[in-house]
């Protein structure tokens, strides 16, 4: 564990204010949910929540059928890291922080595709490097009851594959289905 230096005191209603430089760099906004672990030692340790994330296990299965089935590089993140990935390699992509410009598509519930292969793909993690350039690309949202939990991507690094309206429906496919998965 990481030492902060800040203290700070619990208030007559059992609140504590998360600082903001903490919850900047954590990624943790207004209204998140945040899980409460405690340990041997009298340790309280809080967690972004991700409700995706329960279904880790599930969503690694989804993305290797998702690369069996296509061809392409499958992956799954919820709203803060990649969670899944089948195609290509685990430890360049699991636990990675999504990109702003993928977390700005989450926000808005955008979907978004490469148009004619041509188009700045946009990046999955954040610091993404130059070689991990994307010639097809398929995002959509997980919705789950209204909001935004993660997203379902496919990716081609090769030049001569263009994603058709097939490669499409199959994206949503899996997003609607995982998005009805955390309703149950």
């Amino acid at each position: 564990m990481k030492a902060t230096g800040v203290v700070r005191r619990i208030d007559d209603l059992g609140r504590v204010v998360i600082p903001k430089e903490i919850r900047r760099t954590l990624r943790i906004k207004e209204g998140d949910p945040l899980e409460i672990f405690t340990d041997k030692e009298g340790e309280v340790i809080l967690k972004k929540y991700s409700p995706i994330g329960e279904l880790s296990q599930f969503a690694a299965e989804y993305a290797e059928t998702l690369t069996r089935t296509t061809g392409h590089i499958a992956c799954i993140t919820d709203k803060d890291t990649v969670i899944a990935v089948s195609g290509a390699s685990k430890k360049e992509w699991i636990e990675q922080g999504i990109s702003n410009e993928l977390e700005k598509l989450l926000e808005e519930k955008e979907k978004y595709l490469s148009k004619e292969n041509n188009d700045v793909a946009v990046p999955i993690t954040q610091g993404e490097k130059n070689d991990k350039i994307y010639n097809a690309q398929v995002i959509y949202p997980i919705i789950s009851d209204g909001d935004a939990i993660g997203s379902v991507i496919l990716l081609s690094k090769d030049p001569k594959t263009k994603m058709t309206e097939v490669e499409q429906k199959v994206v949503q496919s899996a997003a609607n289905f995982l998005g009805k998965q955390m309703e149950i």
